[in-house]
C-alpha cells in the first residue's frame, strides 16, 4: 500500500507536467444556469453572483482545450496572470471575477493566450451561440427532462448539432449546457469524453428571480 501511495504522489504532478499550453483539439463551452447553481451551491457559499440584484441566467462557465479523450489543465504558460481589474471585467457574463480567475489559471494557461487573448475569446464564444429565451420566462420550479433544455438549445441555435451539445445535470437540477467548438469557434462533435448527456426525467429548473 506504502509504494502505491508513493507512486500516486510521485505521478500526479508529473502528468500535469505534460498538458503543454497550446496543444489541444477544441473547446467546451460549458453554459451553467445561474439560478439553479445557485440553489445548490451558490446561496450557500454567498457567492456575489446569487445577489437579488442580479438576473444571471445561462452564464459562462468557462473555455475548455479539450482533447478527443481527456483535456489539459493547470499547463505552464509564460503568460503573465490577469490582473484584478481584468477578471472583475469578465463578471457581466461569468458571475463574479473569482470564477475567471479560476478559468484562466486551470484552463486558460493551456490555451497559448495571453490572458486577455484568453477573455477576449471567452467572450466572442459566449456571443457566438444564442441562449434560448424560453427559460427566462419561468415564474416557478419546473421539473423536466434534460432532452427537452437541449432540444430548446438545437432550436435556437440551428447550426448546432445533437453530438455537439451535452446537458448536465447536478443534485437533481440542471446544471450546464456544454457546447463544442473548433479553434475558431465553429460547432464541432463532441469528443467521448464530453458526451455525458444527463438522462433524468425530472430534473429540477429554477426561474431568474
Amino acid at each position: 500500500m506504502r509504494w502505491l501511495l508513493i507512486w500516486a504522489m510521485t505521478a500526479l504532478p508529473a502528468l500535469a507536467e505534460n498538458d503543454k499550453a497550446g496543444e489541444f483539439d477544441y473547446y467546451v463551452m460549458a453554459l451553467s444556469w445561474s439560478p439553479n447553481w445557485c440553489e445548490i451551491e451558490g446561496d450557500f457559499k454567498n457567492s456575489e453572483q446569487c445577489d437579488p440584484r442580479h438576473d444571471y441566467g445561462w452564464i459562462l462557465h468557462g473555455l475548455w482545450p479539450q482533447y478527443h479523450n481527456g483535456f489539459p489543465s493547470y499547463c505552464s504558460t509564460p503568460e503573465r496572470a490577469p490582473s484584478r481589474s481584468q477578471t472583475n471585467a469578465m463578471a457581466d457574463i461569468m458571475g463574479t471575477g473569482g470564477l475567471a480567475w479560476h478559468q484562466w489559471k486551470k484552463h486558460g494557461v493551456c490555451t497559448e493566450l495571453s490572458a486577455a487573448a484568453y477573455y477576449k475569446l471567452s467572450r466572442e464564444a459566449y456571443a457566438s451561440v444564442v441562449r434560448p429565451p424560453v427559460f427566462r420566462k419561468l415564474t416557478k420550479d419546473v421539473k423536466l427532462p434534460a432532452l427537452v433544455v437541449e432540444d430548446a438549445w438545437l432550436k435556437a441555435n440551428p447550426a448546432l448539432e445533437k453530438d455537439g451539445i451535452t446537458i448536465t445535470c447536478k443534485q437533481g437540477h440542471i446544471q450546464e449546457a456544454r457546447i463544442c467548438l473548433s479553434r475558431d469557434l465553429k460547432p464541432v462533435p463532441c469528443g467521448q469524453g464530453v458526451v455525458r448527456d444527463c438522462r433524468m426525467k425530472d430534473a429540477v429548473f429554477t426561474p431568474v428571480r
